[in-house]
C-alpha cells in the first residue's frame, strides 16, 4: 500500500478546509495508509492524535504520495525533491490557481488532483483536462441532528453566517422587511461559535439562509439540513454536489449536469449573489412551514442528504482513492 503524507498549511484560525484535511488524514490512518501529517509551524492542537512531522525534515521517500491543498503549490516542492507522487486536493474551485506563478500551467506539472465534490471535479477536468477522484467532507451527525421538537415559526427565526458574504445577507434581510412589514422575523447570526454552538443555533431556527460563494462543498448548509432547517440561498457552485431544488422551476447551473442522487428537493436554491431571488425563496420557505405535509417532505429529503455525508461514506471514498493509487 502507498504511504500517503498530508500537508496542512498554517492558518491563524482553524478553517473548515483544515478540518477536512484532518478528517482525510484520520481516514488514511484507519486504513493503514497514512505516513504522517506535515506542518510548516505548529501542529493543530485539536488534532494532536495524528502523527505530525515538521515539513522540512520529514522522511518523505520516492514512491510516497504527498497531498497538498489548493493554494499551496510551493509545498509540492517537498515531494518533488523526494520523488513523491504529487496530489493537489482542491476544496474550492475558485482557488485552484492561487499561489501558482503566472505563466505556469497545471498541465505542465507532474501533479494529480483530488476534488472535494463532483462540481469541483468537473471544474478541474474542464480547466486542466485531468479528471480527479472525489473525497467529500463528513459532518458529525451525532452533533448535527434535528431537535426533539421543532421550533414554532412565530416569530420566524432565520439563521445565517455573517462571514459568508455579509452584504448579501443584509440585502436579503432588508428586502424581506420591506415586503413583509406585518411579519415578525428574527435574524440569528452564527459567528464565533464552536461546532456544538453552531448546532444548537441551527436547531433553534426553522430556516437557514445560505449566502456562501464561491464554495467547494459548503458545510454550513449541509449542517443546517442535518438539523432540520429549511435551507434557502446560494450553493457557491460546489453545493450542487448535494443541492436539489424543491421547486421544479428552480435554477440550475449552466453547462453542468447534476449527478444522480436518491434524495429529492432539499432547499430553495438561487444564483450566487441573487438577493431578490433569495428573499423571494425565503418567503416561499416560510410559507412551506405552514403546510405540514410539504414541510415533512422537504425535511425528509434534507436528512437523506445529510446521511450521505457521514464518516462512513467518506471512508469509502478515501479507500476507493487509495486503491486507485
Amino acid at each position: 500500500m502507498k504511504r500517503v503524507w498530508v500537508f496542512v498549511p498554517p492558518r491563524p484560525v482553524v478553517s473548515g478546509g483544515m478540518r477536512v484535511l484532518v478528517q482525510v488524514a484520520r481516514q488514511l490512518r484507519a486504513q493503514g495508509a497514512l505516513a504522517g501529517v506535515l506542518c510548516w509551524e505548529e501542529p493543530l492542537a485539536e488534532a494532536s492524535d495524528l502523527p505530525w512531522q515538521a515539513a522540512r525534515s520529514a522522511p518523505l521517500a520516492a514512491g510516497d504520495v504527498l497531498v497538498v491543498p489548493e493554494g499551496w503549490p510551493g509545498a509540492l516542492t517537498l515531494g518533488v525533491r523526494a520523488g513523491c507522487r504529487l496530489v493537489v486536493y482542491c476544496q474550492n474551485w475558485a482557488y485552484l490557481f492561487h499561489g501558482l506563478a503566472e505563466g505556469v500551467r497545471w498541465q505542465d506539472l507532474p501533479v494529480e488532483f483530488l476534488a472535494v465534490s463532483q462540481p469541483v471535479a468537473w471544474y478541474i477536468e474542464q480547466v486542466t483536462g485531468k479528471a480527479p477522484a472525489v473525497v467529500r467532507p463528513a459532518i458529525d451527525r451525532s452533533r448535527f441532528h434535528p431537535p426533539a421538537a421543532f421550533p414554532v415559526p412565530h416569530p420566524l427565526r432565520v439563521a445565517f453566517m455573517p462571514r459568508k458574504n455579509k452584504a448579501m445577507a443584509e440585502g436579503v434581510r432588508r428586502i424581506v422587511a420591506e415586503r413583509n412589514p406585518h411579519l415578525a422575523w428574527q435574524w440569528i447570526p452564527i459567528h464565533g461559535l464552536d461546532p456544538a454552538g453552531v448546532a444548537e443555533v441551527l436547531r433553534s431556527c426553522p430556516i437557514f439562509l445560505a449566502t456562501g460563494f464561491p464554495e467547494g462543498c459548503p458545510l454550513p448548509p449541509l449542517e443546517a439540513l442535518a438539523c432540520g432547517c429549511l435551507v434557502v440561498g446560494t450553493t457557491g457552485f460546489g453545493g450542487w454536489d448535494y443541492a436539489r431544488s424543491v421547486e421544479p422551476e428552480g435554477m440550475l447551473p449552466q453547462g453542468f449536469s447534476l449527478r444522480p442522487v436518491p434524495w429529492g428537493g432539499n432547499g430553495w436554491w438561487v444564483a450566487d449573489g441573487d438577493m431578490l431571488g433569495a428573499a423571494l425563496a425565503l418567503e416561499r420557505a416560510a410559507a412551506c412551514l405552514e403546510v405540514a405535509d410539504a414541510c415533512r417532505k422537504v425535511r425528509a429529503a434534507a436528512w437523506e442528504t445529510a446521511a450521505a455525508y457521514d464518516a462512513d461514506h467518506q471512508a469509502a471514498e478515501v479507500a476507493a482513492w487509495v486503491r486507485g493509487l
